[in-house]
């Protein structure tokens, strides 16, 4: 969990998990922002904790390509160990700073964007009343909504009007 608790670690392994292509860290750099030395310090160190690999070179032997290990990643579970929940916490903070930032992003400049999509996006909220196995039921539904629409899944050749959308998703007692 903390590899991935960075804001460009995490942002590479979205790319990466949800594309299945292999970059480099020069490819990545621009992608995340940074320098490519300081993205090859990253790669390494999502390398190191397994969660990326290198892929096959693409013809210049010098030049390193990492792909993704895992298709994605969740949280969830018992976590007996304190250092095991804080690198969790940590994650957490990362994870939700970066997606509220990209949901306030959208709706405040969502004015800029064609209708279709403006009427296509939704900010929503329920309250449910569930017990703890509706709710597992719930999430496997979702999940199972959500499947066929993967980027992964639809790359190299997704329908000609297809945007790269992000949904944020969590269920939880609040009370």
């Amino acid at each position: 969990m903390r590899a991935l608790a960075h804001p460009a670690r995490i942002e590479i392994m979205e790319h990466l998990a949800s594309t299945g292509e292999g970059v480099t860290a020069t490819q990545c750099a621009t992608l995340v922002g940074l320098s490519p030395s300081a993205t090859s310090y990253h790669l390494r160190e999502l390398a190191r904790y397994g969660l990326i690999e290198q892929a096959p070179s693409r013809g210049d032997a010098r030049e390193r390509v990492w792909r993704s290990a895992v298709q994605g990643w969740s949280l969830g579970g018992d976590l007996a160990e304190p250092e095991a929940r804080a690198a969790e916490r940590g994650l957490i903070d990362v994870h939700l700073a970066r997606d509220f930032a990209r949901i306030r992003h959208w709706f405040v400049e969502q004015q800029d964007a064609p209708r279709p999509w403006q009427d296509a996006s939704e900010l929503s909220n329920q309250l449910l009343l569930l017990t703890a196995e509706e709710l597992a039921q719930v999430n496997a539904a979702v999940r199972d909504v959500l499947a066929p629409y993967r980027r992964r899944d639809r790359l190299p050749d997704p329908p000609a009007d297809a945007r790269t959308v992000a949904v944020h998703y969590a269920a939880f007692p609040v009370d």
